[in-house]
């Protein structure tokens, strides 16, 4: 058996809810343990895509599948016919104050343990998982924060980025978080999401993004598009009625999966390791 990038590693391999598993893994760039919730579909499967949804702030790894029911609406996708199967891999953000942003500060790297290490530990436990399963990121409020800028900086690790009602920049946390970011500027660019795809514009995996007409963030949902539009970034914009809640992000959580389903029909290049 191949040793385990992981010091530990707990595996709910013994029980399943609705086919939910969790894992407890203890990350180097946490420097202690953190959290994974997930969802296969039943069957089995070689070089399964794997879709990591990013939760927002005062959440954890179990609110995506707890309050927005993930992976009923990925199963009735399925289905329905309507997308290829799919996993969802959601973690946790480290748990750091309301919020981490998904960024490194504090001398934790919150970025790394999800774009290295919770991809790894979902492929050293599932079998349906590999190094050549494509991968997409998605988040809600500082998840699509997160996914954003994630995937703009690791572009080569994922084949497409979707956000709901994203927090566009980092002073956008104060609507939402006790701590203050007064090391804002220790983030080198990384807090703004426009500034970030435009350092990484040439690499930028597929993207979409969505808001609720009646969220607090939608001005700023509207401004990235307007950014990007000018930018020449291609990119799709949506907006939908509703607000900042989770009946918002259980209704167009298939917009992302309908939107990662697309980009994998149209992929036609031999898979590659990520």
């Amino acid at each position: 058996m191949k040793k385990s990038q992981f010091r530990t590693t707990e595996n709910s391999d013994a029980y399943s809810m609705d086919g939910l598993r969790f894992l407890t893994v203890k990350s180097k760039n946490l420097e202690g343990r953190a959290d994974i919730c997930l969802y296969v579909p039943e069957g089995k499967y070689t070089d399964l895509p794997m879709v990591t949804l990013l939760h927002g702030v005062y959440g954890s790894a179990w609110v995506w599948a707890l309050k927005a029911g993930a992976h009923l609406v990925l199963e009735e996708l399925i289905q329905q016919n309507q997308i290829a199967p799919m996993g969802l891999v959601m973690p946790s953000d480290g748990l750091w104050g309301d919020g981490s942003a998904y960024l490194t500060h504090h001398g934790k790297s919150f970025d790394k343990w999800i774009a290295e290490e919770v991809p790894l530990a979902a492929i050293e436990n599932f079998e349906c998982f590999s190094p050549y399963s494509p991968r997409f990121i998605a988040g809600l409020s500082m998840g699509g924060f997160g996914a954003m800028n994630i995937g703009a900086r690791y572009g080569e690790r994922y084949s497409g980025i979707s956000g709901h009602s994203s927090i566009t920049d980092i002073d956008q946390m104060a609507l939402f978080a006790e701590e203050s970011w007064t090391d804002r500027n220790s983030l080198a660019g990384e807090g703004n999401v426009f500034k970030l795809m435009q350092q990484y514009m040439d690499t930028l995996p597929p993207l979409r993004f969505d808001c609720g007409v009646d969220d607090e963030l939608l001005s700023a949902n509207r401004l990235l598009h307007r950014q990007l539009e000018k930018l020449g970034v291609k990119h799709d914009y949506q907006e939908f009625s509703g607000g900042h809640e989770w009946s918002y992000w259980n209704n167009h959580l298939r917009d992302t999966l309908l939107f990662f389903d697309t980009l994998l029909s149209r992929a036609s290049e031999a898979p590659r390791e990520y």
